[in-house]
């Protein structure tokens, strides 16, 4: 069987398959509609009974979102003239795989399979998607595409990337940056378990890292979502920890751009952009998780100040920060969202012996399998005071909705972060898999191994364009929540899929400290947890797309 498919014969394939997958994804959407509506809206009650006919239908949804971005892609580079051999196999081996798992079950998880029939539909493939679904994904075409990629190793990406110059090379400035200072050191941070050095934190600053979505005239440089995303990427493939520091800035600078007052904005963005002004999160409480409603931690009014009284959980990079995005009950009598209300919380950053030195304040280390550069933390607070000007907005209540708007560029962000590890895990599975022989060969001549990097590299490039696509919807000003929400969703399982799969050609050695892949493994786990675990976020498409 030939190896792949006509570059012509391809994309008129693939653009013909996707009318029919979003026929089906409408169908499964208006049955699932009807199935859980009661009086003729949506019951939360019905819906949370369905919930994985729910959850399989945002994973469809998701796939459908998936091959749209996949195509997409490769329609782009055509008319660039890079739709080369890498290119085309990605595009087919991306297609026939994923039109397969349509048909025949999605997985969620290691142990739970979306299939249509949980959904109430059947699929008859067209001429088009059973060619593709018989032809795309085959042994062969995994081989070509891995013999490509051996000889494109040291290209940042395998296959075209489809973003314009400018991003580009932002990428290669970032891509230089991780080679040559993050992961040379990674590895080491990890093990002795510390925190990332400042050194690397006002080198971030200096090349603008912290200031990047920011807008000029508060200090920052004013770019694009998709510059966030590339640059988070690249430093993420060095390390989750590195890749994480602009999560932090980014998170405050959204809350303070989209509901702060012009003083607020004024006083805490140029800081924010500098990296002079370093912040953290401070939403979740012991025993809420994902339920931010229903938080107990509480301020109360004193004079023109507030006091805060509470314990929060899963605090990132708590010790060295100097304010805390810090997210209360101001109205006692209420017990949802509507009582919350958002605080720009001024403290002193610690050391080692003294972590946290501000009055009202206690905090103690959280140990953790990976995610260890910036450290995380329970903190207490007790009497502990916020200045009345740094209420956000000025006006209480609106914490939570102040929250929400914050969502999107997060789990962009985050989405950002699964792809730049996937990506390490691939050339680092790669790389070994071409120095390992075994039985007179490298590892990487055996097809099951061979089809193991293949594989990582299609997904890898289906998770980017994703990433990329949910971040140009931002950009251009358009309701991204649920497209967001899929990238986050596909990348944190193909970032954890990824490391398996190079921790797995790695065998045995794989399991040990020493070797690099051990702690990216550890790393990618995460990132189907934060951010919104891959449940609460199957739940939230879902419930978007019923409307």
């Amino acid at each position: 069987m030939k190896d792949t498919i006509l570059s012509a014969d391809l994309l008129a394939l693939t653009g013909a398959a996707l009318p029919e997958i979003a026929a089906l994804t409408a169908e499964a959407t208006a049955g699932l509609k009807e199935k859980v509506s009661r009086g003729g809206k949506v019951s939360n009650a019905a819906l949370e009974e369905d919930q994985f006919a729910a959850h399989a239908l945002a994973w469809l949804a998701t796939y459908n979102q998936s091959l749209i971005q996949l195509n997409g892609w490769a329609t782009r580079v055509a008319e660039a003239g890079q739709f080369g051999e890498m290119e085309k196999l990605i595009l087919q081996i991306g297609f026939g795989e994923y039109l397969n798992q349509i048909a025949g079950g999605i997985p969620m998880s290691q142990g739970e399979t979306a299939r249509l029939s949980d959904l109430g539909v059947s699929w008859a493939p067209s001429e088009a998607a059973r060619q593709l679904m018989a032809e795309g994904n085959t042994p062969a075409a995994r081989k070509a595409l891995v013999a490509l990629m051996q000889e494109n190793h040291g290209r940042a990406l395998f296959g075209a990337s489809g973003l314009e110059e400018e991003l580009e090379m932002i990428r290669d400035q970032f891509h230089r940056y991780a080679e040559e200072r993050v992961i040379p050191n990674a590895h080491e941070w990890h093990l002795k378990d510390e925190l990332i050095p400042m050194e690397i934190i006002e080198e971030l600053a200096e090349l603008g890292v912290f200031g990047l979505t920011i807008p000029e005239e508060y200090g920052g440089l004013g770019l694009s979502k998709a510059s966030m995303v590339v640059v988070t990427e690249e430093l993420s493939r060095g390390y989750i920890g590195v890749g994480s520091l602009g999560t932090r800035s980014e998170i405050a600078a959204e809350l303070i751009i989209c509901g702060g007052t012009e003083e607020q904005k004024q006083k805490w963005l140029p800081g924010l952009a500098s990296g002079e002004i370093l912040s953290t999160a401070v939403f979740t409480e012991p025993n809420t998780g994902s339920d931010l409603g229903s938080l107990r931690t509480r301020a109360v009014k004193d004079g023109a100040d507030w006091v805060i009284t509470g314990n929060k959980t899963w605090i990132t990079h708590a010790q060295r920060t100097h304010v805390m995005t810090l997210l209360a009950r101001t109205e006692p009598d209420t017990t949802d969202w509507r009582g919350l209300s958002m605080f720009l919380a001024e403290k002193t950053p610690g050391t080692d012996d003294n972590p946290f030195p501000t009055p009202g304040m206690t905090g103690g280390e959280i140990e953790v399998l990976g995610y260890r550069g910036m450290k995380e933390y329970e903190l207490g607070f007790d009497g502990f005071r916020v200045k009345g000007e740094n209420l956000l907005g000025g006006e209480t209540g609106k914490g939570f909705k102040q929250l929400m708007e914050t969502f999107e560029s997060a789990r962009i962000q985050t989405a950002a972060r699964a792809v730049g590890v996937a990506q390490a895990a691939c050339e680092i599975g790669m790389r070994y898999a071409i120095d390992r022989k075994q039985f007179g060969k490298s590892l990487i001549e055996f097809p099951r191994v061979a089809g193991k990097l293949a594989m990582m590299a299609v997904e890898i490039m289906i998770a980017r364009q994703l990433t990329y696509f949910s971040a140009w919807e931002k950009d251009h000003g358009h309701r991204c929540d649920v497209e967001a929400g899929m990238a986050k969703l596909l990348g944190a399982r193909v970032a954890w899929a990824a490391s398996d799969n190079a921790l797995q050609i790695h065998g045995g050695n794989g399991f040990a400290l020493e070797y690099t892949i051990s702690r990216i493994l550890c790393d990618a786990r995460i990132l189907n947890i934060f951010e919104g675990a891959a449940e609460i976020q199957a739940q939230v498409i879902a419930r978007r797309l019923l409307g």
